[in-house]
C-alpha cells in the first residue's frame, strides 16, 4: 500500500515540477530583464530546487569515452558480455595496441545496496589505466517481471562463480562494500571444490565481514529489530505499471529515506548551499552539487529475499565468521581459501562498516600465505573515500594498483607499477 501511495504522490507532483521548471527557464532566461537580478535568481534557484527534490532520478550512464594508457589517451566502449535477469556484466574496452601485453582482468563488484553500478564510476576510471575491467550492473528488480524468478544471496553467489568462470583462470576481483561477504563466500566455494577458475587476487573494500566487530548504528538497528520485523516493515509490492508488478521488494525510496537521515543534516546544508550557490551566480559550484545528487538519489529496489537472507545471514546471524554460512546445503569455509591473495582496505571514519569489519577477513582465510596478503587502514576517509574521492586516489588507489601488478594474475603478474 505505501509504495502505490508513493507512486500516486509522485504522479500528483508532476504538475508542480513542470511548472517549476517553467518558472526556472523564464526567469534564467537572457532575454529576460530581471534574469540578472538577485529577485529573479532567486525565484530560478527555489523552482529548480523544489523540481529537483520532488523528482525521480533515472538510472546514471557511466559516460566514460576515453582513458589514458601508458601516457596515451585512449578510446573506451562499454560492451555487455554476460548476462542474467538481475544482472549484465559489462566490459570497458580499452583501444589498445594488439601487440600490448595484456594487463590483469578486473572484476569490480559493484554493491547491490540501493544505488546503481554507476555509484563506482570514478572507482572504474581510476582502475582503467592499469587493468582490463568489467563490472556487475545489477538491475532494478522493479523492472525484473515476476516470471524471471526469484534472486537471494545464495543466486547472488551463482552469478559471481558463472562470472568468474566467463573471464577464466587468473582474473583479479574488487568488491567494493556489501559485495564482500558474497564475493569471499564464491571464492571459498570454488577453491574447496577444486574449480580451475577462482580469481588470482581479491581486494575486498570497505565490506561486512564479521559485523559484531565496532558495529555500527545499522548493525545495531538489525540485532534490535530482528528478522520479522523488516519483513512486516520494508518489504513491499511493485506496483503497476512496472514490469516487475507484484514483486516483493524492498524499495529504493525507502532505502533512500535510510540514507538520507543517518545525516539528514549535511543534505538539508547542501541543498541550502545549492540554492546560494545559483542564487550567487556560481555555476562549478551548482553544477557539482548537481552531479553529485543525480547520483546519490537514484535508487534501485532490491529483491525481498535477497535483501532479508542478507540481513539475517551477516547483521543478525553472523553465519560466516561463525563458521555456519551455508550455500545451497554446502558449508562455507573460507580457511578453503590458499591461493588467492587477499587485500583488505578500510577507512577509520566509516560509518557503515566498522573498524576491522573487513580486516576481519584475514582471520577466516587462515590457509593463505603471509606472502599473499595485505590490509590498507586509511584514517581520514569515510565509507564512500574508501572508493572515491581524492583521498582514494591519493593514497588507496596505488595500494591497490602496487598489490595487484604483484598477486594479479595473468601476464601482468608481478609487473610492477610505473612510477
Amino acid at each position: 500500500m505505501y509504495y502505490q501511495l508513493y507512486e500516486l504522490q509522485h504522479a500528483a507532483l508532476q504538475p508542480g515540477r513542470a511548472f517549476a521548471d517553467a518558472v526556472r527557464l523564464f526567469y534564467s532566461n537572457p532575454a529576460n530583464p530581471f534574469a540578472n537580478t538577485i529577485w529573479g535568481r532567486s525565484i530560478a534557484a527555489a523552482a529548480e530546487v523544489f523540481e529537483r527534490t520532488t523528482r525521480r532520478y533515472r538510472k546514471p550512464e557511466f559516460g566514460i569515452t576515453e582513458t589514458v594508457v601508458d601516457g596515451k589517451t585512449v578510446a573506451v566502449r562499454e560492451r555487455e558480455v554476460w548476462a542474467r535477469p538481475f544482472c549484465r556484466l559489462i566490459h570497458f574496452e580499452r583501444d589498445l595496441p594488439l601487440r600490448r601485453r595484456p594487463d590483469t582482468k578486473l572484476l569490480i563488484v559493484a554493491p547491490l545496496s540501493g544505488h546503481y553500478a554507476t555509484l563506482l564510476r570514478g572507482t572504474v576510471e581510476a582502475m582503467l589505466p592499469h587493468a582490463d575491467v568489467y563490472i556487475t550492473d545489477w538491475t532494478d528488480a522493479r523492472m525484473v517481471p515476476l516470471s524471471d524468478g526469484r534472486f537471494d544471496l545464495d543466486d547472488y553467489i551463482d552469478y559471481l562463480v558463472d562470472i568468474f568462470a566467463h573471464l577464466g583462470p587468473g582474473a583479479s576481483v574488487m568488491a567494493v562494500c556489501q559485495p564482500s561477504v558474497p564475493v569471499l563466500a564464491a571464492v571459498a566455494l570454488m577453491e574447496a571444490r577444486g574449480d580451475p577458475n577462482p580469481p588470482a587476487a581479491m581486494v575486498l573494500m570497505g565490506g561486512p565481514i564479521d559485523t559484531r566487530r565496532n558495529p555500527t548504528a545499522v548493525n545495531h538497528l538489525a540485532q534490535e529489530k530482528g528478522l520479522d520485523w523488516f519483513r512486516d516493515n520494508v518489504i513491499m509490492q511493485v506496483p503497476w505499471p512496472h514490469p516487475g508488478f507484484q514483486r516483493p521488494v524492498y524499495p529504493g525510496f525507502l532505502q533512500l529515506s535510510g540514507f538520507m537521515s543517518m545525516n539528514l543534516d549535511r543534505h538539508i546544508l547542501a541543498h541550502k548551499e545549492f540554492f546560494l550557490h545559483l542564487v550567487q551566480g556560481d555555476g562549478d559550484s551548482a553544477e557539482k552539487h548537481r552531479a553529485f545528487y543525480d547520483e546519490y538519489l537514484a535508487v534501485m529496489d532490491l529483491t525481498a529475499e535477497f535483501y532479508l537472507q542478507t540481513v539475517d545471514t551477516v547483521f543478525i546471524r553472523h553465519a560466516l565468521p561463525r563458521g555456519e554460512m551455508i550455500h545451497r546445503g554446502e558449508p562455507v569455509d573460507p580457511s578453503a581459501i590458499r591461493s588467492v591473495a587477499l587485500l583488505t582496505i578500510e577507512g577509520g571514519k566509516d560509518d557503515i562498516s566498522g573498524l576491522g569489519q573487513t580486516e576481519a577477513a584475514h582471520d577466516l582465510c587462515v590457509n593463505i600465505p603471509q606472502s599473499l596478503r595485505g590490509h590498507h587502514l586509511e584514517p581520514d576517509v569515510g565509507h564512500y573515500g574508501v572508493f572515491s574521492g581524492s583521498r582514494f586516489r591519493s593514497a588507496i588507489l596505488p595500494r591497490i594498483i602496487d598489490f595487484l601488478a604483484v598477486h594479479g594474475g595473468g601476464e601482468t603478474r608481478k609487473k610492477k607499477r610505473p612510477r
